[in-house]
């Protein structure tokens, strides 16, 4: 296994297509960070991120086997492009599903708690990282969606602007007015990385 690590992606792939299945692991292990992180940040729900990186997989293992996969070079946004959708695909599908409504207009599943956090995601979660987290809720959608795209999923803006639809000075101008928002939030707030 430790000589698959050193292998490029696309070597790879073409071992998996060959039978390898220790090559898919390898490449899984080298990129599950940056994929969950990202589609983490964009569904906010830890269960929800882990089916929706399982269907990741399940979607490459399917592209690649039927021979749809193109030799680009560029796995990562690839799979980050497939994660976007498929997050895209379950809020889509949630806007059309009907909510509850409490008195005071909140969703009935908002308000009512039917899980204890565990000792491990208590422990995981450090301060700093949760302060984090509330600051980017509270930016703006498209600026949220490109500092996490950027950040978390190592994309260049070019593939962000391609993948949101928008061209690359709107993506740079979202993050460059995402990033002044953040600092004013953590002046406001006297907040300290």
């Amino acid at each position: 296994m430790s000589t698959l690590s050193k292998l490029s992606d696309q070597d790879l792939i073409n071992l998996f297509i060959s039978g390898n299945v220790n090559a898919l692991e390898t490449l899984v292990l080298r990129h599950k960070d940056k994929l969950y992180t990202s589609i983490h940040f964009l569904v906010k729900d830890k269960y929800l991120a882990e089916d929706i990186f399982q269907d990741v997989f399940i979607r490459i293992i399917d592209t690649v086997r039927s021979g749809r996969y193109t030799d680009e070079g560029k796995f990562l946004p690839w799979a980050m492009r497939i994660a976007h959708n498929l997050c895209v695909d379950h809020f889509r599908k949630v806007k059309r599903t009907p909510t509850i409504k409490t008195g005071d207009d909140q969703d009935i599943f908002e308000v009512l708690n039917f899980t204890e956090p565990s000792a491990e995601d208590t422990m995981i979660r450090s301060q700093s990282h949760h302060r984090v987290r509330l600051m980017l809720d509270r930016l703006p959608e498209d600026q949220r969606e490109v500092i996490i795209l950027r950040h978390y999923a190592d994309m260049s803006f070019k593939e962000i602007a391609a993948m949101t639809g928008c061209s690359i000075n709107t993506a740079l101008g979202r993050m460059r007015y995402g990033l002044i928002n953040l600092r004013k939030m953590m002046a406001q707030k006297q907040i300290a990385l």
